[in-house]
């Protein structure tokens, strides 16, 4: 009796490791999508740059800038998981 409540306590245990693991997976492939989406905005602002089109270079910026935030949100999440 008591080598069952400890093999359904296992059981237990991995299951709840098993689902922040796949949760934190699914976080970090949302982030690696954002983060290449970001990349081509870094680029982008400097092709700009060299162009001096400071208006422009500006709203890309902004879309870099929003990208990180979403990054961070989720970077957030997944350190709450595994705490």
């Amino acid at each position: 009796m008591l080598y069952c409540s400890i093999f359904e306590h296992y059981k237990y245990t991995n299951r709840i490791i098993m689902t922040n693991y796949k949760t934190s997976l699914k976080l970090v492939n949302k982030i690696q999508k954002i983060r290449s989406k970001n990349n081509k905005s870094w680029m982008d602002i400097l092709k700009l740059s060299l162009k001096l089109d400071p208006k422009s270079a500006s709203k890309i910026l902004s879309n870099i800038y929003n990208d990180d935030k979403k990054i961070s949100s989720l970077a957030k999440k997944i350190l709450k998981i595994n705490k």
